[in-house]
């Protein structure tokens, strides 16, 4: 969806790593690694985004370090945009319409820290869980999203993840965080 939209893959990936999860931050050399991309694209990147006011930046020590500014009138709507092309609005769609005891659908590995490496983890909490129906899910979400999902069942939750649906906060909808 975004990649006809837009067409920088740097800059992609960067609100991939921004608005997935707004507690993501990163600097110069530490993008530039993490994407196996020059400090020259990355640098343009930061300063077009920051320019634009999508992103803040502070200096601790010799490094600037850059996140999404959650005070951007866009910045819900770019954090929509971002889960929608990753296809987890889909993902929590399918769960909730197949799996109606499903208490909390939350993201977390990579995607979490805003790495768009291509395996989805998702924890679900529930109470009872056709693994079977989950399989077949599995399978069905990659042809739609394109990417691998790997589901775990009622795991425990590290600290980087995302809750992408809550049904014990009445506040949260499938499409907030």
């Amino acid at each position: 969806m975004l990649k006809s939209l837009i067409t920088s893959r740097t800059r992609l990936r960067m609100l991939v790593k921004f608005f997935i999860n707004a507690a993501n931050s990163g600097y110069l050399n530490g993008l530039a690694l993490e994407f196996d991309e020059s400090t020259n694209a990355i640098r343009r990147e930061l300063n077009n985004l920051s320019e634009a006011g999508y992103l803040i930046q502070w200096k601790i020590k010799n490094k600037i370090f850059y996140a999404a500014n959650t005070k951007h009138t866009l910045f819900e709507m770019l954090q929509k945009i971002v889960r929608k092309h990753l296809g987890l609005e889909e993902i929590v769609e399918s769960v909730l319409s197949q799996m109606g005891d499903v208490s909390k659908i939350i993201l977390i590995g990579d995607y979490a820290l805003g790495r768009d490496t291509g395996t989805i983890e998702i924890i679900l909490i529930a109470d009872k869980v056709d693994t079977a129906y989950v399989k077949k899910l599995q399978r069905k979400l990659k042809n739609i999203i394109e990417r691998t999902v790997l589901f775990y069942i009622n795991c425990s939750i590290s600290d980087d993840a995302i809750v992408l649906y809550d049904n014990s906060n009445p506040e949260t909808t499938p499409q907030d965080s």
